[in-house]
């Protein structure tokens, strides 16, 4: 990976022949060397899988964004160096804390104001109320909030996954999806209902649930159709968005063709066009990246975030405790949902909703909360290693105690002791005959 950011970086210096490039080379490998030397020495249980990938998905993003725009990628490693901390405390909290479960209306509560106040006082962006804006800081809260929104689920499912609190459970989680509708973040709104869809179909294991929220999605994508024209577009848009290529269509269609022109090997940093497409450092950047780094390379960077899920479902699976274990169910189910969405609206596969890449586009909120919860998947994986790591050492020693004790009482037992000195007397004997014979 760091072949990967040293070479990024070289073709942008031999390319700008900005001195600048450099100094801001220097300070991402100090940082990223940190997080590995700090990481090894804390925290020995950690998963290198998860610090490897989220190394290697900041490198690809501060090469691209630095390609695209220098000032963004310089805000964007303000954020890095935030969410750093961040990913290095928040083990330790999940290990040294012990409320976590029990703060079921907390989660809510504080969910839902603050996607309330987005909805009341937020700024508008491309017909969506996304985000607060403080002076020159803009925060978008449906990022943070999306943790609590698990955390929440997780909380009730631990207690009980009776019908009772089944429906209490959906009854909540349909006011922080429909605030969302309201506020025309459809994106987030389809991200928190597949996350809430998969978390109780893996808690009651039964599919009828599952198949009733997919033919709901249906229904509301269709009467989303017709009520709403946002919704209309977006869908005429990935349908067929030649034919509207001069309105709606135009996103989607310039993201093809960055994909296409670029072939698999790419045309190389700044050779191609990214910044044709719109909004192309946040919605659109795997198309950027497969114009001028390759499709092949984009595939792998897709199977990193694929191995990222699957590393996180994994521990799901593994998790002792309930609570960690749906936790752990729905942080990866967020994660993964995001990059099928963004994925998937950049290539046509589904209609574009607005969703940013994991640790790789650009954006504050989204990287940060992806750090964070990074840091959240490494403290359960600690908290689940550990343990193991103990009974392993537990076993050898029970095993080395007993062997030991086998050979003691070996040695005191009288019959091994007269086999001994008969094993010795004919070869005394055999030595004073051969003596005799002389």
């Amino acid at each position: 990976m760091f072949l990967i950011h040293l070479d990024g970086f070289l073709v942008l210096f031999v390319t700008t022949m900005d001195t600048k490039i450099i100094g801001f080379y220097i300070a991402q490998l100090v940082l990223f060397e940190s997080i590995y030397l700090i990481y090894h020495k804390f925290y020995k249980n950690a998963s290198e899988l998860v610090l490897n990938n989220m190394v290697m998905m900041l490198c690809i993003s501060m090469i691209i964004l630095t390609r695209i725009s220098f000032d963004k990628a310089l805000r964007q490693f303000v954020f890095v160096l935030a969410g750093t901390i961040f990913a290095f405390l928040i083990p330790l909290i999940m290990q040294k804390g012990t409320m976590f479960r029990k703060l079921t209306w907390t989660y809510a509560g504080v969910g839902i104001l603050g996607l309330l106040s987005v909805l009341v006082v937020g700024v508008a962006s491309r017909g969506a109320k996304l985000s607060l804006t403080f002076g020159p800081v803009s925060i978008q809260p449906s990022e943070f909030v999306k943790i609590l929104f698990v955390f929440f689920i997780a909380s009730m499912l631990y207690k009980s996954t009776d019908l009772k609190q089944l429906a209490i459970t959906s009854g909540v989680s349909a006011v922080f999806v429909l605030i969302l509708v309201a506020s025309n973040d459809l994106g987030g709104a389809l991200l928190y209902f597949f996350t809430y869809l998969v978390m109780i179909y893996v808690a009651t294991k039964k599919f009828y649930i599952f198949a009733g929220g997919l033919a709901f999605v249906g229904l509301g994508m269709y009467a989303g159709y017709h009520l709403f024209s946002h919704v209309k577009n977006r869908i005429v848009a990935w349908l067929d968005p030649l034919s509207v290529i001069d309105k709606a269509g135009y996103q989607v269609c310039q993201s093809l063709f960055a994909i296409g022109t670029g072939g698999l090997f790419g045309f190389g940093l700044g050779q191609g066009l990214p910044n044709k497409i719109p909004i192309v450092s946040k919605d659109f950047i795997i198309a950027a990246i497969s114009e001028e780094m390759g499709g092949i390379f984009a595939i792998c960077l897709i199977m990193v975030c694929v191995s990222c899920f699957l590393m996180i479902f994994n521990l799901s699976m593994q998790m002792k405790d309930a609570f960690y274990k749906y936790v752990a169910l729905g942080l990866g189910s967020v994660y993964a949902l995001q990059v099928l969405l963004t994925v998937g609206g950049s290539t046509k596969f589904i209609p574009m909703t607005g969703v940013t890449l994991p640790l790789v586009s650009y954006g504050g909120s989204s990287l940060l909360s992806t750090m964070i919860i990074f840091g959240m998947i490494q403290g359960m994986y600690i908290m689940q290693a550990a343990p193991e790591k103990r009974r392993n050492i537990d076993d050898k020693r029970r095993k080395d105690h007993e062997t030991k004790n086998r050979q003691k009482q070996t040695a005191k037992e009288p019959g091994a002791q007269g086999s001994q000195q008969r094993r010795r007397k004919p070869a005394a004997g055999s030595k004073n005959s051969t003596k005799t014979q002389k």
